[in-house]
């Protein structure tokens, strides 16, 4: 279990926007040692536009002590699901609604877009036509749009208080926006072809079919925009909705 420390990383220029990262998940600890943490890679993202970082490992139970120890919050991605009976599950859902309630600006990644449904009112379900694995094409905000993919959950039904503003035909929910407050996609703007590739060799055998598995290999480098993706979160964290 980590102490909730400060990750002020020193390439990190601009103004001092102060950045809770609610951690919801670790990654797997063969790909740790090398690539870091969520954290890590959602500052990589973000690397140029003047935040500074504050991780709650909230699924090891570390949160937040109120919604204004930061300016706005990342919600990451997890392996585990929005419905689990987990601990930390209902005290998150609170805390999303007191941001919510509150104003401060919060994006929400994959199980972080899942969760954050779930809490506003919405449901999140295991998807009956399976995986969504690898490079993945979309429109989000009436752009196409092509992100890395890794999930079988999905929202399912959407809160009255977001807007779909993205989707495909396998993920029709796959961008919600909650006005100017819950900016959420349900692909990984995070992920790196290097991060991806090895997700495909540890986490995916047994339990992503290898038809998609194979799939998502053979196009892994091909270009996908995440630059694109890191401008809106960072635009929407800095109230530029």
């Amino acid at each position: 279990m980590r102490h909730s420390a400060s990750l002020t990383f020193d390439q990190i220029m601009g103004p001092d926007v102060k950045i809770g990262i609610l951690q919801t998940g670790h990654a797997p600890d063969d790909i740790l040692k090398d690539m870091g943490d969520y954290d890590a890679m959602f500052a990589r993202l973000l690397d140029g536009h003047g935040f500074t970082y504050v991780t709650y490992d909230v699924v090891d139970g570390l949160f937040p002590e109120g919604v204004d120890a930061c300016d706005g919050y990342i919600i990451t991605g997890s392996k585990h699901g929005a419905y689990e009976a987990l601990p930390w599950i209902a005290p998150l859902e609170q805390f999303i609604r007191d941001v919510y309630a509150d104003g401060r600006p919060m994006v929400g990644i994959c199980f972080g877009h899942q969760i954050i449904a779930q809490a506003m009112g919405g449901t999140v379900e295991k998807f009956e036509n399976g995986w969504a694995v690898g490079r993945t094409d979309y429109e989000i905000e009436g752009a196409p749009v092509t992100l890395y993919a890794w999930h079988q959950d999905q929202v399912t039904a959407v809160p009255e208080t977001a807007q779909v503003v993205g989707g495909n035909a396998f993920c029709e929910n796959a961008a919600l926006l909650y006005g100017d407050r819950i900016f959420t996609v349900q692909p990984h703007p995070e992920h790196t072809p290097d991060f991806v590739s090895r997700l495909i060799e540890t986490r995916g055998p047994g339990v992503v079919p290898d038809p998609l598995l194979d799939a998502a290999k053979s196009h892994v480098n091909a270009p996908v925009h995440n630059q694109l993706l890191a401008d809106r979160m960072a635009a929407f964290l800095k109230r530029g909705a």
